[in-house]
């Protein structure tokens, strides 16, 4: 599991280099991981090598930053000399390489296993709540195996995240629950408990879990059910950034630190987090698994194509603005910024490991 992730970050930088030799841009170094360096080889004009710390790689792009000093015999081949469309093409493609990664997994998951349906259906009512011995709502309402839901609290739910929404936005109300059972329909009356980590908004709990079925779909179909399901992921991933990186958040992590619960939707994952999901396949599934290696190429390819240096969104915004305004990007007064998302980084990065080790990833 671990190796993958590497191999998927390699494939991201490996998108650089491809499209930068393509296009006659010359590329110093090549190596996997970071800190000290363990071995070398020299091929050709580019430097091939093993850093100290296997947690992805790097390629070395001549001329990227104005403030590289370039080779008098370089001149020529050096990124900022290229023109725009050449620019993007450099700094997209290894973002472009995690998305048709992701997009080619998703293709053979739905090819193989088909689609999954979650219907609005009970499949099963839960005794007790999770962890406590107190009975779950919806026992005490009465609900049964072969319930479906039509209305909760007024509102429709033709869908099972239709349902999940209702639940969530009425922590420890009472609702109406309009359900069919063999055909009949009945309203039941249930108070639904109210859950959450400390920190975090309460959210609405009844108790049940739906019926999932597996539809098969061909692997012509595959192809458009992957792409929906890489734009909806994409969306979920900046909702997701956007969580993780508000001032709100970063307290919490903060507190984190020092032994406080974080909430699993602000919750970052390191490479020892990943280690973890990686031996838990007999549990979460290896379909599960792999679709996990799909949207971690998902999170990267959206992490990165942020407007912001040194992310690869960060180039392409220098140089979209260069090609509008014909000017040249003042870079020294964007050190500021990229220092900033530098030790964002870190802090993220430091946090996710501390969590992984303490509060480990269970399933």
């Amino acid at each position: 599991m671990l190796a993958a992730f590497v191999v998927f970050i390699l494939a991201h930088e490996a998108g650089h280099f491809f499209a930068a030799k393509a296009l006659g841009i010359k590329v110093s170094e090549f190596f996997v991981g970071f800190g000290p360096r363990i071995w070398s080889t020299q091929r050709g004009e580019t430097e091939y090598g093993l850093r100290a710390i296997p947690a992805g790689g790097y390629v070395r792009i001549v001329g990227m930053s104005v403030l590289e000093e370039v080779d008098p015999e370089d001149i020529g081949r050096t990124y900022r000399e290229k023109p725009f469309w050449q620019k993007s093409v450099v700094v997209l493609a290894g973002i472009a390489a995690n998305f048709a990664i992701a997009y080619i997994i998703f293709i053979g998951l739905f090819a193989i296993n088909g689609m999954i349906e979650i219907q609005p259906v009970v499949n099963e009512v839960r005794a007790e709540m999770d962890g406590t011995d107190q009975i779950a709502p919806a026992a005490l309402a009465g609900l049964k195996s072969g319930d479906e839901f039509l209305s909760i609290a007024g509102e429709s739910t033709e869908t099972w995240p239709e349902v999940q929404s209702a639940i969530a936005a009425r922590p420890g109300e009472e609702v109406d629950i309009v359900i069919s059972r063999s055909g009949q329909q009945r309203t039941l009356t249930v108070t639904l408990a109210s859950v959450g980590a400390a920190g975090s908004d309460p959210s609405g709990y009844l108790g049940v879990a739906p019926v999932i079925e597996r539809v098969d779909v061909g692997l012509f179909s595959s192809f458009g059910l992957a792409g929906r399901e890489v734009v909806d992921i994409t969306g979920e991933a900046y909702k997701t950034l956007w969580n993780v990186f508000r001032p709100s958040s970063l307290l919490q992590l903060m507190k984190g630190v020092f032994g406080e619960p974080v909430p699993d939707e602000i919750r970052p994952v390191s490479l020892v987090g990943i280690a973890q999901v990686g031996s838990q396949a007999d549990v979460i599934g290896v379909g599960t698994l792999i679709a996990f290696l799909a949207v971690f190429n998902i999170i990267l390819g959206a992490f990165n194509i942020l407007p912001l240096l040194p992310l690869d969104g960060g180039h392409f915004a220098i140089a979209l603005y260069e090609r509008i305004t014909h000017k040249q990007a003042d870079i020294q007064k964007l050190i500021p910024i990229a220092a900033t998302v530098i030790l964002l980084m870190v802090f993220i990065g430091f946090v996710s490991i501390l969590l992984d080790i303490v509060q480990p990833i269970q399933f």
